[in-house]
């Protein structure tokens, strides 16, 4: 019998096909005695276990590239670390088994990271996969992580580790459904990224049984659970209309009375513009520059090697507008050289610009990176900061760039609610502003994006975050200034109807969503989406706001 459960649409289209459930958690190994004399085995069983995974995971970042080959090598050298693996060899040592020694091991490391702070707390569920990983092998069961299949099938999960998100198959995963994540968590981003149908926040998605038929609408947040026959057609003909809407709609975005919003990239390095190209997007509207400094946690990247890489993105859009973020490190991107190890909470300490400020020379040498990779390029650059509080730390920016000679529009990052709130007098000092709804969100109902509990507070559609967003419009709009959008809210294109209603003057977003938000922003004129904007903004919940802005623009 067809049931309808919903959770999160966080990447649209539709998935239909058989339940396969992530690997389960390794469960907890027995404490058993062992003899002295086989002490010396045992130990020799944990080191080819532990080398046997950091290798797997290195292999696996080694395939993957990019920001997720970072994740992963971080993790070998979690399995590899010599405190942890001193003290597996310690409790074989006393008699515990291999396997019960990674495992309480494990569990006394993870009880540390838990209590140090929100940063190294963000870290246990890695360290989990790596413990599970470990005691599996030790276990001789199956590996925890994506199913073996030679069919498609839709994933279920309680979360998604790095190391089974980075070499997801799309032509195997035709969706994927999870317990946890929210719509700014790694999960939703990577599904966009995938271009496959997603929903995360689904109460009970577990309980699933394996191989049962499922159909996922990633737009809506449904899934109906043994479709009858009727349903399938209905949801396979919407998904053809929505694809038919998108190969027809090109050009540059704009309301169907021609009100122009233009359309731009989040991108994260030379890697992603590509797809950005080809989805149309009309320039960058955030390009992350911390793939650079990732590559080596204890030193900056030279000037030369990231006059380079920018120069790359640069030219890929003759006449565009690129958006660079100068580096946003501290909290969930710490960097040896430069942030501090010790702060108890880093998200509330010293990161974004606050850091770059502590540290003038790695500010003042990307700066001039950025004026020298532009020179002689007809591109329109914009360079904004990140975590910009009020209109000290935006003199403090803006002054940074123009001692470094630096020939372009300087601007600033909403993601505090302090800087939306007093948004005309950080005008004063800069020429643009750039909604980060992400932080934006994750800062004003104090809900952290990756924390699933909270995801609620996390929906870019709750009115609290509509009315930040729509002061700060208006105090550039007061200012005659740009105010675009570069969070994850942009990519839903019901929501950047709303946004544009706001007085949003450009949505950047992942490239996989360019095309969703053209055809649907094609459909409505500006003044729809201004009385959808209103609408949304009289609510007071986020379900009630995204139900009012559609009954709006559908006409009801």
């Amino acid at each position: 019998m067809e049931t309808t459960l919903r959770g999160v649409g966080v990447s649209h289209g539709v998935a239909i096909g058989e339940v396969r459930h992530m690997g389960t958690a390794v469960l907890e190994p027995p404490a058993k005695q062992i003899p002295a004399e086989d002490a010396d085995r045992e130990q020799g069983r944990a080191r080819q276990a532990v080398e046997a995974v950091a290798a797997d995971l290195t292999a696996r970042g080694n395939l993957a590239g990019g920001e997720a080959q970072h994740v992963l090598e971080a993790q070998a050298m979690m399995a590899q670390d010599p405190e942890l693996m001193a003290d597996v060899d310690r409790r074989i040592a006393v008699g515990s088994t291999a396997e019960r020694a990674v495992y309480d091991a494990f569990a006394s490391y993870r009880a540390l990271l838990a209590g140090a702070g929100e940063y190294l707390a963000g870290r246990v569920a890695d360290l989990d996969d790596v413990r599970n990983r470990i005691v599996a092998r030790l276990l001789g069961v199956p590996m925890p992580g994506v199913p073996d299949s030679d069919e498609p099938y839709v994933l279920i999960a309680r979360d998604l580790a790095p190391a089974d998100t980075a070499l997801l198959d799309p032509t195997l995963v035709l969706g994927f459904v999870t317990e946890e994540g929210g719509p700014t968590s790694h999960s939703a981003i990577l599904a966009r990224a995938l271009g496959v149908p997603a929903v995360v926040a689904l109460p009970g998605a577990g309980e699933l049984a394996e191989g049962t038929v499922i159909a996922v609408d990633g737009s809506s947040g449904e899934i109906f659970v043994e479709p009858s026959t009727e349903k399938k057609a209905q949801l396979r003909a919407a998904a053809e209309a929505r694809k038919a809407a998108l190969s027809v709609s090109t050009g540059p975005g704009a309301t169907s009375d021609g009100h122009k919003v233009p359309l731009l990239a989040n991108v994260g390095g030379p890697a992603d513009v590509p797809a950005a190209v080809e989805a149309g997007a009309e320039g960058v509207g955030l390009f992350r520059t911390e793939f650079l400094f990732l590559d080596d946690s204890k030193q900056a990247p030279s000037e030369e090697k990231q006059v380079e890489a920018y120069r790359q993105v640069l030219e890929a859009f003759p006449e565009g507008r690129v958006v660079v973020r100068v580096l946003d490190a501290g909290a969930d991107k710490p960097l040896e050289f430069l942030t501090p190890a010790d702060e108890p909470n880093p998200a509330l300490g010293v990161r974004g610009l606050r850091t770059l400020l502590d540290h003038p020379d790695v500010l003042r040498t990307q700066l001039t990176a950025l004026a020298k990779a532009s020179e002689g390029l007809p591109v329109h650059l914009e360079v904004m900061a990140p975590m910009v509080a009020d209109r000290i730390d935006a003199k403090a920016f803006a002054d940074a760039c123009r001692a470094a000679g630096l020939r372009a529009k300087f601007g600033a990052m909403v993601e505090i609610p302090s800087a939306a709130l007093r948004a005309r007098a950080i005008l004063q000092e800069v020429e643009f502003l750039s909604l980060g709804t992400n932080d934006l969100a994750q800062y004003t109902f104090a809900a952290d994006r990756q924390v699933g509990a909270v995801s609620r507070l996390q929906d870019p559609w709750q009115p609290a975050l509509l009315d930040l967003v729509a002061l700060s419009a208006e105090a550039a709009k007061a200012e005659g200034r740009s105010c675009g959008v570069c969070g994850e809210a942009a990519s839903d294109p019901l929501l950047a109807c709303v946004l544009t209603g706001l007085g949003i003057t450009s949505l950047s977003m992942g490239a996989a969503s360019i095309p969703y938000v053209r055809a649907t922003l094609a459909k409505y004129t500006l003044a729809q989406c201004e009385r959808a904007a209103a609408a949304a903004r009289a609510a007071d919940t986020a379900e009630e706001a995204r139900t009012a802005a559609q009954a709006v623009l559908s006409g009801e």
